[in-house]
């Protein structure tokens, strides 16, 4: 089922989502299992899982030389998602990225998906590979998020990339995006990016996932303005609880956004990670409930592979 079905199945109901890592190479996916037992008794109806690019590391040729070799850490996305479908029965959603994908690739990709029967895709642009400042595309890939939606939407309208196909078979994804409440830290303005996330709507995007954030004001005004610029979809917020100190920095670092000062005067004051832990859990169902009492259809939390706090918080609100 759609996410958009979902949504209006709920019946005004906040409904529960969570996001996932895949295990890294090497680990097997009872791993992932293990992390998603535990919430399964909120019913989730879609449960995210992430793509992670390749990364180049160099190593010793032997010869005095560095050779320079592509690693993909966290291989497996989308035999994770037809096994969380297969094993729980709910929709599997997997993130599909333009770096490190050209046109075919991503073709090939979405093929995959449709005849696993996994009705909906999150399209990012991605990340720069860590070795480089700024994101860079394939030779023959996309540049941007509204890029590779428009491949998307064609695909659904049965627009191969071989003109020469005849009586192609129309997919039928439900379209993902992402969007940044404190703008994407490339953007300009807060202005230019909401620009920019019209066009992934207006490519065929049917819905949005933000990044985290902790300050529910923040996404009420970032809301507020996608509304006056026409936006209409939904706009689901991303939560995540702080679990420990060094998080602090981290997360404005990794993700560039803020943190309020009532929660670092917290964290502060907390004696271990424990204490963060639970400082962490509360503020993020203080988030929730003013989120649910707002309407808001479905609250999205990120895991980070580990489901023990996002439980603690689930049980607290579903």
């Amino acid at each position: 089922m759609k996410v958009t079905e979902h949504i209006k199945n709920a019946n005004g109901n906040a409904q529960f989502s969570f996001e996932i890592l895949p295990p890294l190479k090497g680990q097997h996916i009872q791993s992932i299992f293990d992390n998603i037992d535990p919430l399964m008794e909120f019913n989730p109806p879609f449960i995210d899982v992430t793509y992670h690019r390749e990364e180049y590391t160099f190593k010793d040729a032997g010869n005095g030389l560095l050779k320079k070799q592509i690693v993909k850490k966290r291989p497996g996305t989308v035999g994770i998602c037809a096994a969380i479908q297969n094993k729980y029965g709910v929709d599997a959603i997997p993130h599909i990225l333009c770096g490190g994908f050209t046109k075919e690739d991503t073709e090939n990709f979405l093929i995959d998906l449709d005849f696993l029967g996994i009705d909906n895709v999150m399209a990012l642009r991605g990340d720069a590979v860590k070795t480089e400042t700024y994101f860079k595309p394939e030779k023959e890939g996309h540049a941007y998020a509204n890029e590779l939606v428009n491949q998307i939407s064609e695909l659904n309208n049965g627009v191969y990339l071989d003109d020469q196909l005849q009586n192609c078979s129309e997919t039928d994804f439900c379209i993902g995006v992402g969007a940044y409440p404190e703008k994407h830290m490339e953007a300009p303005s807060l202005d230019s990016d909401i620009h920019f996330l019209k066009k992934k709507i207006k490519s065929g995007a049917e819905y949005i996932v933000t990044q985290m954030f902790f300050d529910n004001d923040k996404y009420f005004k970032f809301v507020d303005k996608c509304r006056s610029e026409g936006i209409t979809v939904p706009i689901i917020p991303g939560l995540k609880p702080i679990a420990t100190r060094k998080q602090l920095n981290l997360i404005p670092h990794r993700f560039h956004v803020d943190l309020p000062e009532d929660l670092i005067i917290e964290i502060v004051k907390c004696k271990d990670n424990s204490q963060v832990r639970q400082v962490g859990i509360e503020w993020c169902i203080n988030q929730s409930k003013e989120l649910q009492k707002a309407g808001i259809p479905v609250l999205h939390y990120y895991s980070m592979g580990k489901s023990d706090n996002i439980k603690a918080i689930a049980e607290a609100l579903f």
